[in-house]
C-alpha cells in the first residue's frame, strides 16, 4: 500500500504529486531535476475532499527513503521509515499544523517561519503542512508571505484551504495550486469497506448520506452516537409546525452542540491545566497555590480553552446545519420528480411528506435560511438567537 492509496478519488492530483515527488527525489539524490517540484503548494477543495490527506501523502513521498527508488520505483512506498514516520506524525522534518481555535495568530506563524528556516535534520526536505491556512489572521498571513517569497533551499510549504479565495492573493500567487474534488459516493464506500472493514451496506449508506465526505462518512460508520445525533437533526423539520416547536427544536440543537464542546473540554482541559501547573512549579493537587508570576500563563491557557470550546460548539452546529440542508435538498429532489436520488433514505417518509405539502420555492427558501444561519454563526451571532431565527424560517418556508 503506497501513500497515495489514502487519497481517494483524485487520480489527476495523485499523478501530479507523484511526478513532483519523483523530481524532488532526483534533486536530493543527484542534485539534478526538480523541474516539476515547487517550494509552496496550495491544496484546495470542498470539505471532505481530502485536502490534508493529499498534503500528508505528498509530505511522506518527499521523505521516502525506500531502496526501490534506485530501481526506478516512485517515492511514496508507504513502508519505509520516512513514509511511516511522516504518516504517523513523528518525522523530525515534517511539521503538521492544525488548530482547534478560531484562528491562527502572528505568534504561532512566526514560530513556523523560524522552523522553516532550519536545514532538514535528515538531509531531504523540511516540510510544513498548514492544514487550516484559511484560519490565518491577516497579520499572520503577512508573516507567512515573507517566508514563501524567500524560502530556504530545502523547505516546502503545503497549505490547505477550502477554496482559492480563502488565501490572500499575495500568497496564492506564489503557490502552485492543486484543486481536489468531492470523491464519488462509490469511491468513499469502497475505501470504507476495503481499508476500515466497514460492512458494505453501512458503508454505502453513510457514503450516500454524506455525499462523498470521507471524514464524516467514516465517523458515521464507526460512531453510533454520531448516527443518533444526525437522526435527531433530520427529524427537526417535522417538529417546526408551531412557534413553540421551533423554539424547543432550536434549544435542543444548541444544547447538543454545547454538550459536544463540554465533552471535548472534559477530556482535554483538566489534563492541560495540570500539565501547565506542574511545569510552572505548583504542588500536586488542584487546590494548591501557584508560584508568583504565573497568573498570566494560567489566564492565557484558560482563554485558549474558552476559544477552543467556542470553536467546537460552532463546528458541531455547522455539522448539524449541513445535515439539515441535505434534508431540504432531498425534498427539492422529490419535488422535481427524482425521488430515487435522495441521500437521506432513512427519513424518506418525512422527506416525501414535506415535499407533498410545500412547493420547490419553499424548499429553496429553507435551504437559503440554513445557509444564512451558518453565515450568522461565522459572524459570531449568539448561537441560540441564530438557530431560533432559522427554525422560525423553516416553519414559514
Amino acid at each position: 500500500m503506497t501513500v497515495w492509496d489514502e487519497v481517494v478519488g483524485q487520480p489527476p492530483v495523485v499523478a501530479e504529486l507523484s511526478a513532483a515527488a519523483t523530481d524532488a527525489d532526483a534533486l536530493v539524490t543527484t542534485g539534478q531535476g526538480g523541474a516539476r517540484m515547487t517550494h509552496a503548494w496550495l491544496f484546495t477543495g470542498p470539505p471532505g475532499s481530502g485536502r490534508s490527506t493529499a498534503a500528508r501523502a505528498f509530505a511522506a513521498a518527499l521523505q521516502c527513503v525506500s531502496p526501490d527508488r534506485a530501481l526506478g520505483a516512485a517515492p511514496g512506498c508507504g513502508f519505509c521509515d520516512g513514509c511511516h514516520t511522516t504518516l504517523v506524525g513523528t518525522h523530525a522534518d515534517v511539521e503538521f499544523v492544525r488548530t482547534d481555535l478560531l484562528s491562527i495568530g502572528v505568534k504561532d506563524t512566526r514560530d513556523l517561519v523560524r522552523r522553516a528556516s532550519m536545514s532538514p535534520a535528515g538531509g531531504r526536505w523540511q516540510v510544513i503542512v498548514l492544514e487550516d491556512a484559511d484560519r490565518l489572521t491577516e497579520g499572520a498571513a503577512n508573516v507567512l508571505l515573507k517566508a514563501i517569497e524567500e524560502p530556504a533551499p530545502r523547505t516546502v510549504w503545503l497549505l490547505c484551504a477550502p477554496s482559492v479565495e480563502d488565501a490572500l492573493p499575495t500568497i496564492r500567487s506564489r503557490c502552485r495550486l492543486l484543486s481536489l474534488r468531492t470523491p464519488s459516493v462509490e469511491a468513499v464506500a469502497d475505501v470504507l469497506t476495503r481499508r476500515d472493514g466497514i460492512d458494505p451496506g453501512l458503508a454505502a449508506e453513510v457514503a450516500r448520506a454524506t455525499q462523498g465526505h470521507i471524514g464524516r462518512a467514516r465517523r458515521l460508520a464507526t460512531d453510533e452516537a454520531a448516527r443518533e445525533r444526525r437522526a435527531a437533526v433530520l427529524r427537526l423539520p417535522l417538529r417546526v409546525a408551531d412557534v413553540g416547536g421551533c423554539l424547543r427544536a432550536a434549544q435542543e440543537l444548541v444544547d447538543a452542540a454545547a454538550e459536544d464542546a463540554k465533552a471535548v473540554a472534559e477530556g482535554v482541559d483538566a489534563k492541560e491545566t495540570e500539565e501547565l501547573r506542574a511545569a510552572l512549579g505548583a504542588s500536586a493537587g488542584a487546590g494548591s497555590r501557584m508560584p508568583r508570576g504565573t497568573a498570566g500563563a494560567m489566564k492565557e491557557l484558560a482563554d485558549r480553552q474558552k476559544r477552543r470550546s467556542t470553536r467546537t460548539q460552532r463546528d458541531s452546529l455547522d455539522l448539524a446545519l449541513t445535515d439539515l440542508a441535505s434534508f431540504y435538498r432531498d425534498v427539492l429532489t422529490v419535488q422535481f420528480g427524482m425521488a430515487e436520488r435522495i441521500a437521506n433514505t432513512e427519513v424518506g417518509d418525512g422527506i416525501r411528506k414535506i415535499a407533498a405539502s410545500s412547493r420547490p420555492e419553499h424548499s429553496l427558501r429553507r435551504i437559503e435560511a440554513v445557509l444564512a444561519c451558518r453565515e450568522a454563526l461565522d459572524r459570531n451571532v449568539a448561537p441560540l438567537l441564530a438557530v431560533e431565527s432559522l427554525t422560525l424560517s423553516l416553519r414559514t418556508g
